[in-house]
Protein backbone atom coordinates (compact mmCIF):
# COMPACT_ATOMS: atom_id res chain seq x y z
CA UNK A 1 0.00 0.00 0.00
CA UNK A 2 1.36 3.51 -0.82
CA UNK A 3 2.39 5.55 2.35
CA UNK A 4 0.08 8.02 0.86
CA UNK A 5 -2.19 5.92 2.42
CA UNK A 6 -0.95 4.74 5.40
CA UNK A 7 -3.20 5.53 8.24
CA UNK A 8 -3.04 4.74 11.67
CA UNK A 9 -4.64 1.24 12.56
CA UNK A 10 -6.28 -0.35 15.94
CA UNK A 11 -2.85 -2.36 16.54
CA UNK A 12 -0.76 0.77 15.87
CA UNK A 13 -1.85 2.57 18.86
CA UNK A 14 -0.80 1.98 22.40
CA UNK A 15 -3.30 0.28 24.67
CA UNK A 16 -3.29 2.96 27.40
CA UNK A 17 -3.58 5.58 24.85
CA UNK A 18 -6.19 4.09 22.63
CA UNK A 19 -9.75 5.14 23.17
CA UNK A 20 -12.38 3.00 24.30
CA UNK A 21 -15.58 2.48 22.47
CA UNK A 22 -17.82 5.13 24.33
CA UNK A 23 -15.02 7.82 23.98
CA UNK A 24 -14.42 7.54 20.10
CA UNK A 25 -18.31 7.88 19.64
CA UNK A 26 -18.48 11.21 22.06
CA UNK A 27 -16.97 12.89 18.77
CA UNK A 28 -18.82 11.28 16.40
CA UNK A 29 -22.22 12.09 18.16
CA UNK A 30 -20.87 16.01 18.47
CA UNK A 31 -20.43 15.72 14.56
CA UNK A 32 -23.56 14.59 13.83
CA UNK A 33 -25.03 16.49 16.20
CA UNK A 34 -23.58 20.14 15.05
CA UNK A 35 -24.71 19.12 11.12
CA UNK A 36 -27.74 18.03 12.23
CA UNK A 37 -28.64 21.14 14.21
CA UNK A 38 -26.59 23.47 11.36
CA UNK A 39 -28.43 21.77 8.22
CA UNK A 40 -31.48 20.25 9.63
CA UNK A 41 -32.79 22.97 11.52
CA UNK A 42 -31.39 25.86 10.76
CA UNK A 43 -30.61 25.19 6.86
CA UNK A 44 -27.16 26.23 7.14
CA UNK A 45 -24.37 25.51 4.55
CA UNK A 46 -22.12 22.54 5.82
CA UNK A 47 -19.32 24.85 6.17
CA UNK A 48 -19.76 25.96 9.59
CA UNK A 49 -21.73 22.90 11.47
CA UNK A 50 -18.35 20.90 9.90
CA UNK A 51 -16.10 23.39 11.81
CA UNK A 52 -18.27 23.32 14.81
CA UNK A 53 -17.63 19.85 14.45
CA UNK A 54 -13.49 19.75 14.23
CA UNK A 55 -14.05 22.51 17.16
CA UNK A 56 -15.60 19.67 19.52
CA UNK A 57 -13.21 17.37 18.32
CA UNK A 58 -10.57 18.90 19.02
CA UNK A 59 -11.18 19.98 22.33
CA UNK A 60 -12.39 16.70 23.31
CA UNK A 61 -9.18 15.16 21.90
CA UNK A 62 -7.26 17.48 23.59
CA UNK A 63 -8.69 17.28 27.16
CA UNK A 64 -9.81 13.76 27.17
CA UNK A 65 -6.81 11.72 25.00
CA UNK A 66 -4.24 14.45 25.55
CA UNK A 67 -3.27 14.94 22.21
CA UNK A 68 -1.22 18.06 21.60
CA UNK A 69 -2.61 20.59 19.38
CA UNK A 70 0.77 19.74 17.11
CA UNK A 71 -0.24 16.44 16.92
CA UNK A 72 -3.75 17.18 15.67
CA UNK A 73 -2.41 19.66 12.85
CA UNK A 74 -0.30 17.32 11.46
CA UNK A 75 -3.47 14.16 11.26
CA UNK A 76 -5.29 17.41 9.68
CA UNK A 77 -2.14 18.07 7.27
CA UNK A 78 -1.93 14.77 6.30
CA UNK A 79 -5.57 14.34 5.79
CA UNK A 80 -5.65 17.22 3.24
CA UNK A 81 -2.78 16.58 1.44
CA UNK A 82 -4.12 12.90 0.42
CA UNK A 83 -7.32 14.77 -0.26
CA UNK A 84 -5.50 17.74 -2.48
CA UNK A 85 -6.38 15.92 -5.29
CA UNK A 86 -10.07 16.82 -4.47
CA UNK A 87 -9.14 20.45 -4.46
CA UNK A 88 -7.06 20.47 -7.77
CA UNK A 89 -9.90 18.87 -9.66
CA UNK A 90 -12.51 21.09 -8.24
CA UNK A 91 -11.17 24.44 -9.38
CA UNK A 92 -10.43 22.76 -12.36
CA UNK A 93 -13.23 21.09 -13.10
CA UNK A 94 -15.21 24.52 -12.38
CA UNK A 95 -12.86 26.69 -15.07
CA UNK A 96 -13.86 23.83 -17.68
CA UNK A 97 -17.56 24.10 -17.62
CA UNK A 98 -17.20 27.71 -17.95
CA UNK A 99 -14.91 27.28 -20.61
CA UNK A 100 -16.69 25.19 -22.28
CA UNK A 101 -20.19 27.03 -22.19
CA UNK A 102 -18.53 30.02 -23.89
CA UNK A 103 -16.77 27.17 -26.68
CA UNK A 104 -20.14 26.23 -27.60
CA UNK A 105 -19.41 22.65 -26.25
CA UNK A 106 -22.03 22.39 -23.67
CA UNK A 107 -24.46 24.20 -26.08
CA UNK A 108 -23.44 22.02 -29.04
CA UNK A 109 -24.16 18.89 -27.06
CA UNK A 110 -27.31 20.12 -25.63
CA UNK A 111 -28.59 21.06 -29.64
CA UNK A 112 -27.84 17.55 -30.82
CA UNK A 113 -29.19 16.03 -27.53
CA UNK A 114 -32.81 17.31 -28.00
CA UNK A 115 -33.00 16.01 -31.86
CA UNK A 116 -31.57 12.88 -31.32
CA UNK A 117 -33.24 11.97 -27.80
CA UNK A 118 -36.62 11.29 -26.33
CA UNK A 119 -38.39 11.98 -22.77
CA UNK A 120 -39.55 8.09 -22.67
CA UNK A 121 -35.55 6.91 -23.09
CA UNK A 122 -33.48 9.89 -21.65
CA UNK A 123 -32.77 8.60 -18.48
CA UNK A 124 -31.98 5.13 -19.68
CA UNK A 125 -29.81 6.06 -21.76
CA UNK A 126 -28.11 8.56 -20.15
CA UNK A 127 -26.81 6.01 -17.53
CA UNK A 128 -25.96 3.35 -20.23
CA UNK A 129 -23.95 6.11 -22.35
CA UNK A 130 -22.36 7.74 -18.85
CA UNK A 131 -21.52 4.27 -18.02
CA UNK A 132 -19.67 3.59 -21.19
CA UNK A 133 -17.55 6.41 -21.13
CA UNK A 134 -16.76 6.35 -18.11
CA UNK A 135 -16.02 2.49 -18.30
CA UNK A 136 -13.62 3.78 -21.21
CA UNK A 137 -11.62 6.64 -19.46
CA UNK A 138 -11.51 4.97 -15.96
CA UNK A 139 -12.83 8.26 -14.29
CA UNK A 140 -16.07 9.00 -12.59
CA UNK A 141 -15.73 12.33 -11.87
CA UNK A 142 -14.54 13.24 -15.73
CA UNK A 143 -17.34 11.85 -17.22
CA UNK A 144 -19.72 13.58 -14.89
CA UNK A 145 -18.17 16.99 -14.72
CA UNK A 146 -18.19 17.20 -18.57
CA UNK A 147 -20.65 14.91 -20.68
CA UNK A 148 -22.83 15.20 -17.30
CA UNK A 149 -23.16 18.73 -17.09
CA UNK A 150 -24.71 18.73 -20.78
CA UNK A 151 -27.09 15.55 -20.17
CA UNK A 152 -28.47 18.06 -17.23
CA UNK A 153 -29.10 20.80 -20.05
CA UNK A 154 -30.59 18.12 -22.88
CA UNK A 155 -32.88 16.35 -19.87
CA UNK A 156 -34.20 19.54 -18.87
CA UNK A 157 -35.21 20.42 -22.30
CA UNK A 158 -36.86 17.60 -22.36
CA UNK A 159 -38.71 18.26 -19.58
CA UNK A 160 -37.35 16.22 -17.03
CA UNK A 161 -36.45 16.68 -13.52
CA UNK A 162 -32.99 17.45 -12.81
CA UNK A 163 -32.49 15.30 -10.16
CA UNK A 164 -33.73 12.52 -11.64
CA UNK A 165 -31.28 12.81 -14.96
CA UNK A 166 -28.44 13.56 -12.60
CA UNK A 167 -29.20 9.71 -10.86
CA UNK A 168 -29.38 8.61 -14.12
CA UNK A 169 -25.74 10.06 -14.39
CA UNK A 170 -24.14 9.06 -11.00
CA UNK A 171 -25.74 5.67 -11.58
CA UNK A 172 -24.13 5.27 -14.85
CA UNK A 173 -20.59 7.21 -14.21
CA UNK A 174 -20.26 4.48 -10.91
CA UNK A 175 -21.13 1.57 -12.83
CA UNK A 176 -18.39 2.33 -15.33
CA UNK A 177 -15.99 3.38 -12.88
CA UNK A 178 -16.01 -0.02 -10.53
CA UNK A 179 -15.80 -2.24 -13.90
CA UNK A 180 -12.74 -0.04 -15.76
CA UNK A 181 -9.59 -1.36 -14.77
CA UNK A 182 -8.49 2.20 -15.39
CA UNK A 183 -9.87 3.57 -12.54
CA UNK A 184 -8.18 4.54 -9.62
CA UNK A 185 -10.84 3.37 -6.81
CA UNK A 186 -10.51 0.05 -8.52
CA UNK A 187 -6.99 0.00 -8.52
CA UNK A 188 -6.68 1.00 -4.96
CA UNK A 189 -9.28 -1.36 -3.77
CA UNK A 190 -7.24 -4.36 -5.51
CA UNK A 191 -4.14 -3.37 -4.12
CA UNK A 192 -5.22 -2.67 -0.64
CA UNK A 193 -6.73 -6.58 -0.30
CA UNK A 194 -3.64 -7.93 -2.45
CA UNK A 195 -6.33 -9.05 -5.23
CA UNK A 196 -4.98 -9.35 -8.91
CA UNK A 197 -6.85 -6.67 -10.36
CA UNK A 198 -8.71 -8.30 -12.96
CA UNK A 199 -9.87 -11.16 -10.39
CA UNK A 200 -11.20 -8.51 -8.78
CA UNK A 201 -13.39 -6.53 -11.68
CA UNK A 202 -14.89 -10.31 -12.47
CA UNK A 203 -15.85 -10.70 -9.03
CA UNK A 204 -17.99 -7.35 -9.10
CA UNK A 205 -18.99 -7.79 -12.93
CA UNK A 206 -22.32 -9.93 -11.55
CA UNK A 207 -23.69 -7.72 -8.98
CA UNK A 208 -22.28 -4.38 -10.68
CA UNK A 209 -24.75 -5.70 -14.22
CA UNK A 210 -27.44 -6.39 -11.58
CA UNK A 211 -27.47 -3.30 -9.49
CA UNK A 212 -27.22 -1.37 -13.23
CA UNK A 213 -30.12 -3.68 -15.00
CA UNK A 214 -32.66 -2.41 -12.42
CA UNK A 215 -31.21 0.93 -12.64
CA UNK A 216 -32.08 1.40 -16.04
CA UNK A 217 -35.51 -0.46 -15.82
CA UNK A 218 -36.18 2.07 -13.05
CA UNK A 219 -35.22 4.97 -15.47
CA UNK A 220 -37.02 3.72 -18.11
CA UNK A 221 -40.48 3.79 -15.53
CA UNK A 222 -39.84 7.27 -14.60
CA UNK A 223 -39.15 7.96 -18.33
CA UNK A 224 -42.71 7.12 -19.44
CA UNK A 225 -44.22 8.66 -16.59
CA UNK A 226 -42.23 12.04 -17.10
CA UNK A 227 -42.65 12.05 -20.90
CA UNK A 228 -46.30 14.32 -21.04
CA UNK A 229 -44.55 16.61 -19.21
CA UNK A 230 -43.05 18.57 -22.07
CA UNK A 231 -44.88 21.59 -22.98
CA UNK A 232 -45.19 21.72 -26.70
CA UNK A 233 -42.33 23.29 -28.88
CA UNK A 234 -40.29 23.74 -26.25
CA UNK A 235 -37.06 22.11 -27.53
CA UNK A 236 -37.51 24.41 -30.76
CA UNK A 237 -37.46 27.06 -28.56
CA UNK A 238 -34.18 26.05 -26.87
CA UNK A 239 -32.71 25.14 -29.74
CA UNK A 240 -33.48 28.79 -31.34
CA UNK A 241 -32.12 30.65 -28.16
CA UNK A 242 -28.69 28.30 -28.44
CA UNK A 243 -28.23 29.21 -32.07
CA UNK A 244 -29.03 32.84 -31.83
CA UNK A 245 -26.05 32.71 -28.91
CA UNK A 246 -23.36 30.04 -29.96
CA UNK A 247 -21.91 28.94 -33.34
CA UNK A 248 -23.60 25.20 -33.52
CA UNK A 249 -21.33 23.17 -35.08
CA UNK A 250 -19.62 19.67 -34.82
CA UNK A 251 -15.94 21.63 -34.91
CA UNK A 252 -17.46 22.71 -30.73
CA UNK A 253 -16.62 18.88 -29.85
CA UNK A 254 -13.04 19.81 -29.87
CA UNK A 255 -12.34 20.18 -26.43
CA UNK A 256 -14.85 17.09 -25.68
CA UNK A 257 -12.44 14.70 -27.90
CA UNK A 258 -9.28 16.25 -26.78
CA UNK A 259 -10.02 15.39 -22.91
CA UNK A 260 -11.80 11.71 -23.47
CA UNK A 261 -8.84 11.34 -25.95
CA UNK A 262 -6.48 11.53 -23.14
CA UNK A 263 -7.84 10.21 -20.23
CA UNK A 264 -8.50 7.20 -22.44
CA UNK A 265 -4.98 6.93 -23.34
CA UNK A 266 -4.01 6.61 -19.52
CA UNK A 267 -3.51 10.20 -18.88
CA UNK A 268 -4.77 11.53 -15.07
CA UNK A 269 -7.71 13.29 -14.49
CA UNK A 270 -6.14 16.51 -13.95
CA UNK A 271 -3.68 17.21 -17.03
CA UNK A 272 -6.54 15.80 -18.95
CA UNK A 273 -8.75 17.72 -17.48
CA UNK A 274 -6.52 20.62 -17.64
CA UNK A 275 -5.62 20.39 -21.47
CA UNK A 276 -9.33 20.08 -21.98
CA UNK A 277 -9.89 24.36 -20.59
CA UNK A 278 -7.15 25.23 -22.78
CA UNK A 279 -8.84 23.26 -25.68
CA UNK A 280 -12.03 25.01 -24.56
CA UNK A 281 -9.98 28.72 -24.59
CA UNK A 282 -9.07 27.70 -28.14
CA UNK A 283 -12.43 26.71 -29.61
CA UNK A 284 -13.78 29.64 -27.94
CA UNK A 285 -11.73 32.51 -29.53
CA UNK A 286 -11.42 30.15 -32.75
CA UNK A 287 -15.18 29.00 -33.21
CA UNK A 288 -17.17 31.48 -31.36
CA UNK A 289 -15.36 34.47 -31.64
CA UNK A 290 -14.34 35.79 -27.84
CA UNK A 291 -11.08 37.59 -27.41
CA UNK A 292 -8.30 36.41 -25.21
CA UNK A 293 -9.13 38.53 -22.25
CA UNK A 294 -12.93 37.23 -22.78
CA UNK A 295 -11.89 33.34 -22.36
CA UNK A 296 -10.08 33.29 -19.38
CA UNK A 297 -12.71 36.11 -17.45
CA UNK A 298 -15.09 33.11 -18.15
CA UNK A 299 -12.53 30.57 -17.14
CA UNK A 300 -12.20 32.17 -13.87
CA UNK A 301 -15.23 33.98 -13.34
CA UNK A 302 -17.78 31.85 -14.59
CA UNK A 303 -20.64 32.61 -17.81
CA UNK A 304 -24.05 34.28 -17.42
CA UNK A 305 -25.51 34.00 -20.94
CA UNK A 306 -28.39 36.43 -22.34
CA UNK A 307 -30.13 34.27 -24.71
CA UNK A 308 -33.61 35.40 -24.65
CA UNK A 309 -35.00 32.39 -22.93
CA UNK A 310 -35.28 32.22 -19.05
CA UNK A 311 -34.59 28.15 -18.22
CA UNK A 312 -31.38 28.30 -21.47
CA UNK A 313 -29.77 31.19 -19.26
CA UNK A 314 -30.11 29.20 -16.23
CA UNK A 315 -28.63 25.83 -17.89
CA UNK A 316 -25.65 27.94 -18.95
CA UNK A 317 -25.13 30.10 -16.11
CA UNK A 318 -21.68 28.63 -14.48
CA UNK A 319 -19.28 30.23 -11.12
CA UNK A 320 -16.30 29.34 -13.34
CA UNK A 321 -12.79 28.62 -11.14
CA UNK A 322 -14.36 31.29 -8.06
CA UNK A 323 -17.26 29.50 -7.92
CA UNK A 324 -15.76 25.97 -7.14
CA UNK A 325 -14.38 28.05 -3.65
CA UNK A 326 -18.04 27.19 -1.96
CA UNK A 327 -17.23 23.28 -2.91
CA UNK A 328 -13.63 23.83 -1.94
CA UNK A 329 -14.29 24.58 1.58
CA UNK A 330 -16.45 22.20 1.82
CA UNK A 331 -14.53 19.58 0.81
CA UNK A 332 -11.39 21.04 2.97
CA UNK A 333 -13.49 21.22 6.42
CA UNK A 334 -14.28 17.61 5.70
CA UNK A 335 -11.21 16.41 5.20
CA UNK A 336 -9.74 17.99 8.31
CA UNK A 337 -12.25 16.41 10.24
CA UNK A 338 -11.78 12.75 9.20
CA UNK A 339 -7.84 13.96 9.62
CA UNK A 340 -8.98 14.40 13.47
CA UNK A 341 -11.15 11.48 13.14
CA UNK A 342 -7.97 9.77 11.97
CA UNK A 343 -5.24 10.73 14.19
CA UNK A 344 -7.30 10.21 17.46
CA UNK A 345 -7.37 7.09 16.73
CA UNK A 346 -11.54 7.17 16.65
CA UNK A 347 -12.12 5.76 13.09
CA UNK A 348 -9.21 2.60 14.16
CA UNK A 349 -11.24 1.99 17.29
CA UNK A 350 -14.89 1.64 15.02
CA UNK A 351 -13.53 -0.03 12.44
CA UNK A 352 -11.78 -2.45 15.09
CA UNK A 353 -14.68 -2.70 16.79
CA UNK A 354 -17.71 -3.15 13.47
CA UNK A 355 -15.14 -5.87 12.59
CA UNK A 356 -15.71 -7.74 16.15
CA UNK A 357 -19.72 -8.05 15.28
CA UNK A 358 -18.97 -10.62 12.18
CA UNK A 359 -20.11 -14.10 12.94
CA UNK A 360 -20.80 -15.75 9.38
CA UNK A 361 -20.22 -14.54 6.07
CA UNK A 362 -23.00 -12.63 5.60
CA UNK A 363 -22.64 -10.71 9.33
CA UNK A 364 -18.76 -10.09 7.66
CA UNK A 365 -20.37 -8.89 4.59
CA UNK A 366 -22.72 -6.50 6.56
CA UNK A 367 -20.25 -5.30 8.78
CA UNK A 368 -17.49 -4.49 5.72
CA UNK A 369 -20.25 -2.31 3.96
CA UNK A 370 -21.07 -0.79 7.56
CA UNK A 371 -17.62 0.14 7.99
CA UNK A 372 -17.28 1.34 4.54
CA UNK A 373 -20.49 4.33 4.74
CA UNK A 374 -19.18 5.03 7.69
CA UNK A 375 -15.58 5.87 7.34
CA UNK A 376 -17.49 7.61 4.08
CA UNK A 377 -19.16 9.90 7.02
CA UNK A 378 -16.31 10.44 8.86
CA UNK A 379 -13.79 11.25 6.77
CA UNK A 380 -15.29 12.21 3.85
CA UNK A 381 -12.79 10.88 1.41
CA UNK A 382 -13.97 7.84 -0.53
CA UNK A 383 -10.25 6.81 -0.47
CA UNK A 384 -10.65 5.89 3.13
CA UNK A 385 -13.40 4.32 3.16
CA UNK A 386 -11.83 1.64 0.88
CA UNK A 387 -8.51 1.70 2.37
CA UNK A 388 -9.89 0.92 6.37
CA UNK A 389 -12.32 -1.94 6.03
CA UNK A 390 -9.78 -3.51 3.42
CA UNK A 391 -6.68 -3.57 5.64
CA UNK A 392 -8.86 -3.71 9.36
CA UNK A 393 -11.74 -6.66 8.03
CA UNK A 394 -8.88 -8.89 5.60
CA UNK A 395 -7.80 -11.05 8.36
CA UNK A 396 -11.47 -12.10 8.97
CA UNK A 397 -11.90 -12.78 5.61
CA UNK A 398 -8.81 -14.95 5.99
CA UNK A 399 -9.80 -16.45 8.84
CA UNK A 400 -13.37 -17.64 7.16
CA UNK A 401 -11.57 -19.05 4.24
CA UNK A 402 -12.60 -16.61 1.95
CA UNK A 403 -10.44 -15.28 -1.19
CA UNK A 404 -9.13 -11.81 -1.15
CA UNK A 405 -11.83 -10.59 -3.91
CA UNK A 406 -14.59 -11.08 -1.59
CA UNK A 407 -12.92 -8.23 0.48
CA UNK A 408 -11.91 -6.09 -2.22
CA UNK A 409 -15.65 -6.01 -4.26
CA UNK A 410 -17.23 -5.39 -0.83
CA UNK A 411 -15.14 -2.31 -0.06
CA UNK A 412 -15.94 -0.97 -3.58
CA UNK A 413 -19.28 -2.01 -4.12
CA UNK A 414 -20.39 0.03 -0.58
CA UNK A 415 -17.36 2.57 -0.29
CA UNK A 416 -17.18 3.94 -3.62
CA UNK A 417 -20.75 4.09 -4.47
CA UNK A 418 -22.24 5.70 -1.56
CA UNK A 419 -19.68 8.54 -1.18
CA UNK A 420 -22.16 10.88 -3.55
CA UNK A 421 -24.66 10.24 -0.75
CA UNK A 422 -23.01 11.88 1.90
CA UNK A 423 -23.59 15.84 1.55
CA UNK A 424 -20.09 16.54 3.16
CA UNK A 425 -17.98 13.70 1.58
CA UNK A 426 -15.72 15.09 -0.99
CA UNK A 427 -17.31 12.95 -4.27
CA UNK A 428 -20.76 14.60 -2.98
CA UNK A 429 -19.46 18.03 -2.78
CA UNK A 430 -18.20 17.71 -6.47
CA UNK A 431 -21.44 15.49 -7.88
CA UNK A 432 -23.53 18.30 -6.63
CA UNK A 433 -21.58 21.05 -7.05
CA UNK A 434 -20.75 20.36 -11.03
CA UNK A 435 -23.88 19.21 -12.11
CA UNK A 436 -26.02 22.18 -9.56
CA UNK A 437 -28.36 19.81 -7.66
CA UNK A 438 -28.02 18.88 -4.14
CA UNK A 439 -27.51 15.55 -2.41
CA UNK A 440 -30.32 15.27 -1.07
CA UNK A 441 -32.42 16.35 -4.43
CA UNK A 442 -30.44 13.57 -6.78
CA UNK A 443 -30.05 10.73 -3.97
CA UNK A 444 -33.49 9.78 -4.24
CA UNK A 445 -32.73 8.85 -8.14
CA UNK A 446 -29.35 7.72 -7.76
CA UNK A 447 -30.11 4.03 -7.48
CA UNK A 448 -26.94 2.26 -7.79
CA UNK A 449 -26.03 3.78 -4.82
CA UNK A 450 -28.47 1.96 -2.84
CA UNK A 451 -28.74 -1.15 -4.99
CA UNK A 452 -25.09 -2.01 -5.14
CA UNK A 453 -24.66 -2.27 -1.04
CA UNK A 454 -27.90 -3.56 -1.00
CA UNK A 455 -26.97 -6.93 -3.80
CA UNK A 456 -23.62 -7.14 -1.89
CA UNK A 457 -25.00 -7.96 1.62
CA UNK A 458 -27.69 -10.67 -0.43
CA UNK A 459 -24.38 -12.04 -1.57
CA UNK A 460 -23.23 -12.70 1.84
CA UNK A 461 -26.31 -13.74 3.24
CA UNK A 462 -27.35 -16.28 0.33
CA UNK A 463 -23.52 -17.15 -0.44
CA UNK A 464 -24.17 -16.48 -4.34
CA UNK A 465 -21.04 -15.26 -6.01
CA UNK A 466 -18.85 -16.11 -2.78
CA UNK A 467 -15.47 -17.60 -3.27
CA UNK A 468 -13.75 -19.68 -1.03
CA UNK A 469 -9.81 -20.78 -1.24
CA UNK A 470 -9.53 -23.81 -2.53
CA UNK A 471 -8.97 -25.88 0.92
CA UNK A 472 -11.99 -24.14 2.95
CA UNK A 473 -13.94 -24.80 -0.61
CA UNK A 474 -12.98 -28.47 -0.38
CA UNK A 475 -14.42 -28.48 3.30
CA UNK A 476 -17.44 -26.86 1.97
CA UNK A 477 -17.88 -29.96 -0.22
CA UNK A 478 -17.00 -32.47 1.94
CA UNK A 479 -19.60 -31.30 4.33
CA UNK A 480 -22.36 -30.50 1.82
CA UNK A 481 -21.90 -35.00 0.35
CA UNK A 482 -24.47 -36.85 2.44
CA UNK A 483 -23.16 -39.84 4.60
CA UNK A 484 -24.12 -43.09 2.77
CA UNK A 485 -26.85 -45.26 4.04
CA UNK A 486 -25.87 -48.47 5.97
CA UNK A 487 -26.23 -51.95 3.57
CA UNK A 488 -28.73 -54.75 4.69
Amino acid sequence: MSSEFDIKLYDDIDPEDRPSLWEALIPILGMLTALGIGIGIYGLDPQFPLLWGIAFTGLFSYYRFDISWDEMYAGITHTLLMGIQVVFILFIVYALISTWIQAGTIPTLMYYGLDLLHPIVFLPLTAIITAAITFAIGSSWTAAGTLGVAFIGIGSGLGLPEPMTAGAILTGAYTGDKQSPLSDTTNLASAVTNTDLYDHINAMRAGTFLAFSIAVVLYAGLGIRASGAIPVDRIAEIQTALTGSFTISPLAFFPLLVTFGLAIYGISAIPALGAGVFAGAITSAVLQGNSFTSVWTVAQSGTSPETGMELVNGLLASGGMVGGAWAVTIAIAALALGGLFECTGIIAVLAHNLGQLSKSVGSLTGITVLSSVSMNVLAAEQYISIVVPGVTLGSLYEEKGLKTENLSRAIESSGTVTSALIPWNSGAVFMAGTLGVSTFQYAPYYFLGFLSPLILILMGVTGWQITYTESEADDHMTSNVAAPADSD
